[in-house]
């Protein structure tokens, strides 16, 4: 096989292992800091640094049970993310596109759901997150729902001629 003809899964491989790591990186950060976040969480949830505007403050919640269950969940839901991403990765090298694809199909839209969903819909628009100056991780959220949205787009590229035929090879 040509150089050529290995670029497009060399991407996948790449940007799937980058996110990976990304990933990873954010969940261990989150366990090992857990009070940082945690406080992140908390003020979201209890929507204490918005603008207090009554028609919006019912959605509140202010009990720390609750915020705390939903940040183990959170980094519950990293966690796993990652694992199913660097699954993705070695299948990548490993040059099984198929599982490849589908592991990290699993997992990027596994960060879409809880950077889109969770973060920007939820976080964003339900608790008014953007009206915080100070709790504000609108930004954060909609780099990494973009960049899960381009490793999905390129591991689900087709690939060129001659290199689709290797990969339905038997190993």
């Amino acid at each position: 096989m040509t150089t050529s003809r290995h670029t497009l899964s060399l991407a996948a491989t790449v940007l799937t292992g980058v996110l990976a790591l990304y990933i990873a990186l954010v969940a261990f950060g989150n366990i090992t800091d857990f009070g940082t976040n945690q406080q992140f969480v908390r003020h979201v949830f209890a929507m204490d640094t918005t603008f207090k505007d009554d028609d919006l403050m019912w959605r509140a919640i202010t009990n720390k049970g609750v915020q705390d269950a939903a940040y183990v969940a959170i980094i519950v839901w990293e966690t796993v993310s990652a694992l199913v991403l660097l699954w993705a990765t070695w299948l990548w090298i490993r040059r099984d596109h198929t599982a490849a694809r589908r592991m990290t199909t699993y997992g990027t839209l596994m960060l879409m759901l809880l950077f889109g969903a969770g973060f920007i819909a939820i976080g964003g628009e339900w608790f008014s997150m953007w009206q915080s100056a100070d709790w504000n991780g609108l930004d954060a959220a909609t780099r990494v729902f973009l960049l899960s949205g381009v490793v999905l787009i390129v591991a689900h590229l087709p690939f060129p001629q001659g290199e689709a035929e290797e990969a339905r090879r038997p190993r």
